[in-house]
């Protein structure tokens, strides 16, 4: 039975964090909001949590999970040959709705889909994803809905999808914005810019004037 937690309530966000916690380290998913829309995530190291996380969505290895991460410093320990420009989107607009696409360490033990040895990375902009991102690491975390069904802006839309398959939801009311993030990819000399999200190409040029766009 999946239990839920408002976490604007200072009791149950303690609560819930704690639980959320504890469902990550034994492989189980939980949902969480962020600053786009709400979240379904796993233990990023854990290839049958990733796994029981596609399973819930209905989305297959050829759409992997992106990782959301606490601190840009974890960055560290994920990614290689990450280059200055990247550094510099990362300082502009971390924490934040900005995914950049890296090369991942070759030594990470997971598995999340087809990656093709690269990692959708991001640090949301919400203290109760940060607080549970920093207690238990980087988490697989993709929105919480089923595959071909709107992304939610609330945990009664998250949970009325994804029921039972979830143990802990985290209800943090609706979210800021509903407009997903964008997403860079940073494994090039040029960064290019895949999918135009919360943060336009105006902005990203402020940063990386040589921006490129995919067609």
């Amino acid at each position: 039975m999946a239990r839920r937690y408002d976490t604007n309530d200072a009791t149950d966000r303690v609560t819930g964090l704690r639980e959320a916690a504890s469902a990550v380290r034994r492989g189980e998913l939980v949902v969480l909001p962020t600053d786009t829309v709400y979240g379904i995530g796993a233990d990023a190291f854990s290839s049958e949590a990733v796994s029981d996380l596609l399973d819930a969505k209905g989305r297959g290895r050829n759409m992997p999970t992106p990782v959301l991460i606490g601190s840009p410093n974890t960055l560290h320990g994920l990614v290689t040959d990450f280059s200055e420009l990247a550094w510099e989107l990362v300082d502009a607009f971390w924490p934040g709705a900005l995914t950049l696409v890296a090369k991942h360490q070759p030594s990470l033990q997971w598995d999340l889909g087809d990656t093709r040895g690269t990692v959708a990375v991001r640090m949301p902009l919400h203290p109760v994803a940060i607080e549970l991102l920093t207690e238990v690491g980087p988490m697989a975390v993709s929105s919480a809905n089923l595959t071909g069904h709107p992304a939610p802006e609330d945990c009664d839309a998250a949970q009325e999808m994804l029921g039972d398959s979830v143990s802990v939801y985290l209800d943090g009311g609706p979210t800021p914005g509903n407009v997903p993030s964008s997403i860079v990819d940073v494994t090039r000399e040029v960064p290019l810019l895949l999918r135009a999200g919360a943060i336009s190409a105006d902005e990203l040029r402020k940063v990386v004037p040589d921006l490129e766009v995919a067609n």
